[in-house]
């Protein structure tokens, strides 16, 4: 299957990307065929363009600066998230990515009248998330109610892709990160993407 892993991490020895490396060595093992975004080597501007957000709602989305962004998320089968959880929300660089690319035409079409969106990412089957928090477990899942599995699930992926399989990874009090509990979590990194088939 075709794999978009999209990593969102400043530092290039972070928990993040050792996490990012364990996938693509799971997925490649597999024989899938696997694309490393990683969104600070490559300097993405995760800001939307003016010309994007005049286009939004016009006859046709301006994504004339996205190079090839739009088209590997529309082929991609499985796509892989990798990012820390910063103030129970996504990373600027990763919301920046969505903002932009989950646009009209590429990732869903805008319903009549302002009505239910239509979802364009037919292709995709499988998306794993794979986070890193400073909180404790408690935290999220009890005070916060896991924000952000939530919009991604239900906001983003439910609205242009529904028929994709979701999954969501964290990896709790990542500040205190435990070599014995690095494994454990990258051992299900590792089964997870097993069962993607």
């Amino acid at each position: 299957m075709n794999c978009l892993v999209v990593l969102s991490h400043p530092l290039p020895d972070s928990l993040n990307r050792h996490f990012a490396e364990t996938a693509i060595a799971e997925l490649t093992g597999a024989g899938h065929q696997v694309e490393l975004l990683d969104l600070y080597r490559t300097a993405y501007d995760p800001r939307l363009t003016p010309a994007e957000r005049s286009s939004y709602y016009g006859e046709r989305f301006d994504a004339s600066a996205l190079d090839a962004h739009p088209k590997t998320l529309r082929e991609a089968e499985v796509l892989v998230l990798v990012f820390p959880t910063w103030w129970f929300g996504l990373p600027a660089m990763l919301k920046g990515w969505v903002d932009r690319v989950f646009a009209p035409g590429i990732a869903f079409d805008h319903g009549s009248n302002f009505g239910p969106i239509k979802p364009l990412l037919g292709k995709l089957r499988h998306v794993v998330v794979i986070t890193t928090l400073g909180s404790p477990w408690w935290i999220d899942r009890l005070l916060m109610r896991r924000p952000v599995r939530r919009i991604l699930k239900w906001g983003v992926f439910k609205a242009c892709a529904p028929k994709a399989r979701f999954a969501m990874l964290s990896f709790y009090a990542a500040e205190k990160p435990q070599p014995e509990r690095v494994m454990r979590f990258a051992g299900e990194i590792r089964r997870r993407l097993r069962e993607i088939g």
